[in-house]
């Protein structure tokens, strides 16, 4: 589970562009669209996050009852899976962070497994290290912090369930 934290050279122009508001509005509504069917098709091992480790989160809908899925950056956290609510610097939180908040269980598709998770939310202590090794995973983690206002970013800890994970069909 082990994933590089450093940022290669290549890719912070990318990181720039990708935070700038105007590309991270455009790609807040493009690319979890696209992300949502090439995660499906590809049994969670292929998004359109360059390399960058990506897992598709399915929620229940706190108010359908549907399931909700959200391609979503993570990082490796003694054997659980870090999420950040940034939604792209948005004033306001993602709705699957408020589905989490209904309902902490849910299902995540990595490396063509589901595993059920149930969320808690990063405890004071892990906040700051976590929050700073999403910055070196992706730094325009920073830039979308400047843009959210009062709003305290969310830093969800998913921890699976048990130990074994169900094959994706």
């Amino acid at each position: 589970m082990n994933r590089p934290a450093n940022i290669p050279a290549w890719r912070r122009p990318i990181d720039a562009l990708a935070s700038s508001k105007p590309v991270a509005r455009f790609l807040s509504v493009i690319s979890p669209v696209i992300d949502r069917w090439l995660m499906r098709r590809t049994r969670g091992k292929f998004a359109l996050t360059l390399g960058m480790p990506t897992l598709l989160l399915t929620t229940t809908g706190r108010k359908t009852g549907e399931p909700r899925e959200a391609p979503l950056l993570y990082l490796d956290y003694d054997d659980q899976y870090v999420v950040i609510g940034t939604r792209f610097g948005n004033t306001s939180h993602p709705a699957w962070y408020q589905n989490l908040l209904a309902s902490p269980q849910a299902v995540i598709l990595l490396d063509g497994n589901r595993i059920e998770v149930t969320m808690r939310e990063a405890r004071d202590d892990e906040r700051e290290i976590l929050w700073e090794r999403a910055t070196r995973l992706y730094s325009g983690y920073e830039k979308y912090k400047s843009r959210v206002g009062e709003r305290r970013i969310p830093i969800l800890v998913l921890s699976p369930v048990d130990d074994q994970s169900i094959p994706s069909s």
